[in-house]
């Protein structure tokens, strides 16, 4: 029997990664969608989500795909309302509103899935099973790409809250955080804001991890010509790197053949998996790492951004 299901906020995201993986997955039915900009076409659409929590009580879960400042308040509504709840990332604006989430739904006996779709791109579970049995030495992250091709138009990313370029580079924080087999945290961070931002349009970080492995990384909106995407671990036997943000996993050169599953396909059955269990997920430690820059980076000013 499917789960009936409605995606809050109908934007890009929605439409080319959420809605496909929905229709795709037999445990799921898209039945409503809540969203001012719109919704998707032969699917009954509402201006707010508690217009929809209100008329629709069939609808068990729902998957909250609005920016971050604004999705506290839904999945509020929702947890309160006995729905489930599957959150894009970032889950939160802030660590303490996804502990708080955490918090309301083990509470409320709902299922809460705070999200991390890099985590399943078709490389992650193999490098993680081969990094296992070896001793890492150098992690090194190159994550960079043109905002203006990207994310054009996207004003919400340069406000507070917003993440400037940790809305993509924490993509490569939940695969470090997910591969690694030992914890690491931030030691020393430089963040370059435009004059007329208020997030960073590029990062560099570096972690202190055990063992004395060196472990850093880039994140760059100003990168022009083809993304780049790519974690290079340097081990005792041999070096692994993920390349197009996970989706190719080489060792020592070689391209490994890898499950084709991607990743908006894999959150909807780890989601249905959670739902069948009455478990919930959330792992917040991605967030910690971005907000541990804000505490600890050093502020360089850059030239204002511009469309």
């Amino acid at each position: 029997m499917s789960i009936d299901i409605a995606i809050i906020g109908v934007g890009k995201i929605a439409r080319d990664q959420h809605v496909p993986a929905i229709n795709g997955n037999k445990a799921f039915r898209l039945v409503a969608t809540a969203s001012r900009s719109g919704g998707i076409e032969n699917t009954e659409n509402f201006d707010t989500i508690e217009a929809l929590l209100a008329a629709r009580s069939d609808v068990s879960a729902v998957s909250l795909c609005m920016p971050p400042q604004v999705r506290f308040a839904a999945a509020v509504a929702a947890i309160r309302a006995g729905r489930h709840v599957m959150l894009e990332k970032p889950p939160g604006a802030t660590i303490a509103e996804v502990r708080a989430l955490a918090t309301l739904a083990r509470e409320a006996g709902v299922t809460l899935f705070a999200t991390w779709h890099s985590r399943h791109a078709d490389g992650v579970a193999p490098a993680k099973a081969w990094l296992a049995e070896r001793t890492i030495r150098k992690v090194r992250i190159d994550w960079m790409e043109d905002v203006r091709e990207w994310h054009p138009g996207q004003a919400w990313i340069w406000q507070a809250g917003g993440l400037g370029v940790f809305d993509t580079g924490i993509n490569a924080l939940s695969i470090l955080t997910e591969i690694l087999p030992f914890p690491v945290h931030l030691a020393k961070a430089d963040l370059s804001f435009p004059s007329n931002c208020d997030t960073p349009i590029a990062v560099t970080l570096d972690f202190a991890a055990p063992e004395n492995a060196e472990v850093g990384a880039v994140f760059d909106w100003r990168h022009e010509g083809d993304p780049v995407w790519n974690i290079t671990v340097e081990t005792s036997e041999g070096v692994l790197r993920l390349r197009n943000g996970g989706a190719v996993m080489e060792i020592d050169g070689e391209t490994q053949t890898l499950e084709d599953v991607g990743e908006y396909p894999g959150l909807y059955a780890r989601f249905a998996d959670l739902l069948a269990q009455g478990a919930s997920d959330v792992d917040d430690t991605p967030l910690v790492h971005v907000a541990d820059a804000f505490m600890l980076g050093r502020r360089v000013a850059v030239e204002p951004f511009t469309e």
